[in-house]
């Protein structure tokens, strides 16, 4: 029995009902008071509040064969937007949406330098506010994706760029009298295929870009560790005395399997000042066999990382998120074909469905969290 003061009481059962509204979508006040063991009376009060505030809408009327029709309750997620941001390496991508993640627009913004102001984050955000449409709430949230290390909302480190302030979050809610979060981009990936796709509860998700980072859904709860470093899977050693890293390591994962490590090699070995992804996975498919010989490393490399991830984490699914992955088939098969460990025999390797969508979604996620005042997965 759950017992507190009535204040308490009150704010925890409106934001049950919210939540059930938001995930059994639609759903009339006589299943809600039966899924959630409340009186019809405490139902109707909470749900008349949740329609004043315009953050439910009834859509009509269920059809049944037997007496009064009930009304259904909707979520009325377009109250209010959503930005999401994913701040990359050679792009900014932004995306609007409304409070699900739905009706998305997104745009990207080339990045030519590796020093990021606050300023230029500023102006990419007032451009965004300029083209999103009223609504009764505005905008309740702005997630900041970073390619690298973040601890309660301040950035810690960020192994390819610098970020003029590691508390930007803090300086652009005050500037916009918005609430700001940043996050890890590996994160807001597990994250938005959590909530948005996979059901499992012991998810990873890995990226690799100009790095490789790992997010860690642990019965259903994203692991961050005690200084909001768990998941760098990228800065785990592969070769002792190896390529150094900007982590201060040398032989990392990431200097030899990262898609920036191997269009760097590919570059190299064809005696090219620089090379695309697209050029790359071009000249893979038409046969080329220094493109050809890359892969198959980064098939072996990814196989030893993952082997790793098997025996320390057991998870049901690994997601594998990369240009490699998505446009050569057959790479997850031959990764996993690699990786030789009876306990782990039964986890899946798959490739991303939403690919980069996934952070943006995270970002979604964490913004609706904090406007509900919700500690639970919503969706």
């Amino acid at each position: 029995m759950i017992t507190g003061s009535q204040e308490y009481i009150r704010d925890m059962n409106r934001r049950l009902v919210l939540e059930t509204i938001i995930q059994q979508n639609p759903i009339s006040r006589a299943n809600l008071s039966k899924q959630l063991h409340l009186t019809k009376a405490t139902i109707s009060a909470i749900v008349q509040e949740l329609i004043d505030q315009e953050l439910v809408k009834e859509i009509g009327s269920a059809d049944t064969s037997k007496g009064r029709k009930p009304i259904l309750l909707r979520f009325n997620q377009q109250c209010g937007h959503i930005i999401s941001m994913d701040i990359a390496l050679d792009k900014i991508s932004v995306m609007i949406s409304d409070l699900k993640g739905e009706n998305c627009i997104v745009k990207e913004y080339k990045m030519d330098q590796d020093f990021i102001t606050v300023d230029h984050i500023s102006h990419i955000i007032q451009q965004t506010l300029w083209g999103i449409s009223p609504s009764s709430y505005g905008v309740v949230g702005i997630c900041m994706g970073i390619h690298g290390v973040v601890n309660h909302n301040t950035i810690q480190f960020t192994p390819y760029y610098t970020i003029e302030s590691k508390s930007i979050a803090e300086i652009l809610t005050e500037r916009f009298h918005i609430p700001v979060f940043v996050e890890n981009e590996a994160n807001l990936c597990a994250i938005g295929e959590s909530a948005y796709h996979y059901t499992q509860k012991n998810l990873i998700y890995i990226n690799v870009h100009s790095g490789i980072g790992m997010g860690i859904m642990m019965d259903g709860i994203l692991f961050r560790g005690k200084d909001g470093y768990a998941g760098e899977i990228g800065h785990t050693i592969l070769f002792p005395e190896g390529r150094p890293c900007p982590c201060g390591n040398c032989g990392c994962l990431e200097q030899y399997a990262s898609e920036k490590s191997l269009l760097e090699q590919y570059s190299l070995n064809k005696q090219l000042p620089s090379v695309t992804i697209d050029q790359f996975i071009r000249n893979y498919h038409d046969g080329d066999s220094i493109a050809i010989d890359l892969i198959e490393k980064f098939v072996l490399y990814m196989s030893i990382g993952l082997n790793n991830i098997l025996n320390t984490l057991n998870p049901d699914i690994i997601i594998l998120n990369s240009a490699f992955s998505t446009n050569i088939p057959g790479i997850c098969e031959k990764i996993q074909a690699k990786i030789h460990n009876s306990l782990g025999k039964d986890f899946s390797l798959v490739t991303g469905d939403y690919q980069d969508i996934s952070e943006l979604l995270g970002g979604v996620h964490i913004c609706l969290q904090n406007f509900l005042n919700s500690h639970s997965q919503i969706f």
